[in-house]
Order: C-alpha cells, then sequence, then structure tokens
C-alpha cells in the first residue's frame, strides 16, 4: 500500500476511536488534508484514496498546483495567514472558504473584492487561543465583536471557528484551547446573528487531534501525519508576507 494511502487510513482509524470515545458519529469530523509543500502528484494520491477537502497555506502554492489538481474532484480551503494585498490572487484559485479571517480591514476587503467579482465565500473567524505572540488570530475576548462586525459584510458567509492551538505535550494546556472555542463558538450561536453558522470547528492536527475531537471539533487539519514531516520552519507556513 502507498505510504500516503496507509497513512490516511491510521488517521481515519484515530478520529474513529477518539469519537467513539465520546459518543460522537464519526462522520460529523471532517480530515481536511493540509498540503503546505506538498506535491500535486502526493495530493493526488490522497484524493484518489477517497479524500476530497484539502488546505493550503499560501496563494503561491495554490497558483502552482492548480492546473495539475484540475482533473481530481476536491474542494479547497485558505487556512494560513492572509495579507490584504493577496486576495485577488486567492479569489482565482476556486477556494471555497477562508479559515483565517482574524481581523476587520482584511474582511473588508475581501467583500469589496467578491463583490467587485461577483463572487461569494465562505470564512471562519481564526481565534488565538493559545494567546501566543508567534500565532495569527483575534484574541478571544474580541472574536465575537469581529463576528458580529464580520456578519454585516456581503458576500462572505462565515459558518464557523478556527484555532491553531497550543503545541504542548501538556495534554490539559492543550484541551483548555480547545474548549475556550467550543465555549465562544456557543456564545456566537446563542445569538442568532444574520449570515453567521456557527456549524465548524476548525481545530486539531497530526499531534493533538484526538483532544480536538474530543472537545467538539469538525474539522481536523492533518497533513505531517499523512504527507511526512516538512522541511520548512514554521515562519514559512504562517508568513505569507513571503
Amino acid at each position: 500500500m502507498n505510504p500516503i494511502v496507509n497513512n490516511i487510513a491510521l488517521i481515519r482509524e484515530r478520529m474513529k476511536q477518539a469519537c467513539l470515545r465520546v459518543n460522537r458519529n464519526p462522520d460529523e469530523v471532517k480530515l481536511l488534508l493540509a498540503t503546505k509543500t506538498v506535491s500535486a502528484e502526493n495530493i493526488k494520491v490522497a484524493l484518489n484514496a477517497g479524500e476530497h477537502l484539502i488546505g493550503e497555506n499560501k496563494a503561491q502554492e495554490l497558483k502552482s498546483k492548480y492546473d495539475a489538481l484540475q482533473d481530481v474532484p476536491l474542494e479547497k480551503h485558505f487556512i494560513g495567514h492572509l495579507q490584504t494585498n493577496k486576495i485577488k490572487e486567492l479569489l482565482r484559485y476556486d477556494v471555497s472558504c477562508i479559515q483565517s479571517i482574524d481581523r476587520f480591514d482584511l474582511a473588508e476587503k475581501l467583500s469589496t473584492r467578491l463583490q467587485f467579482e461577483e463572487k461569494e465565500i465562505d470564512v471562519f473567524i481564526q481565534v488565538n487561543t493559545s494567546n501566543e505572540d508567534s500565532k495569527f488570530g483575534i484574541s478571544p475576548d474580541r472574536a465575537i465583536e469581529l463576528t458580529k462586525q464580520v456578519a454585516e459584510l456581503p458576500n462572505v458567509h462565515i459558518k464557523g471557528l478556527m484555532t491553531i492551538g497550543l503545541f504542548s505535550a501538556e495534554e490539559e494546556k492543550v484541551r483548555v484551547c480547545f474548549k475556550m472555542l467550543n465555549d465562544i463558538q456557543q456564545q456566537i450561536a446563542s445569538l442568532s446573528l444574520p449570515n453567521v453558522e456557527m456549524k465548524e470547528l476548525s481545530m486539531g492536527m497530526s499531534h493533538d487531534l484526538e483532544f480536538a475531537i474530543e472537545e467538539g471539533s469538525t474539522m481536523i487539519r492533518v497533513g505531517t501525519a499523512i504527507f511526512g514531516q516538512r522541511i520548512y520552519a514554521d515562519s514559512y507556513y504562517w508568513n505569507e508576507g513571503k
């Protein structure tokens, strides 16, 4: 069996077991393939194995893989930090959802561009639940207000929240981040805001997906455990300005 296909099976089993531990239906949790630095050829292996959802961190990677992936059914999300000057480029490559809306000026410029192009797009509000300076995302105490502001923009539809969470070996500290996002989701859902569906919680990656699922994640983002270790520093993944 191809290593990528085998790794997907292992991840799917981890997802299933995590769901069963907390009496959740495994069908409630989506697997997003985090494909930063992954070749189109290897992405195709995963898609041909039955997966359909990928997430890219950089507009230029979406561009470089666009033609090669045209013949394979897939859904594309953008999960990296997005600068306003990349919006126009990003919208060329069939992205259905931007998971990293963390400030109003970005959402406003996105809305303006979408209106100009007569397009619409789903978004998640990204929350910095670990309160680390190295991570992007709106602070938890400002997440509800940002959601209210973005909800008023045309052509942008809020579908949920996203967080990266804390990179730590201490389980409870990691869980705190996921519990926090779940709590914010419930608070926003209780407001019944127009243009807001709090149906998705994008949280959990290769190393902590079990904790995320047990705390309510509906979408985990897995790259390393499927495609192998990357050779780039974290700054490559998150600094969209380069």
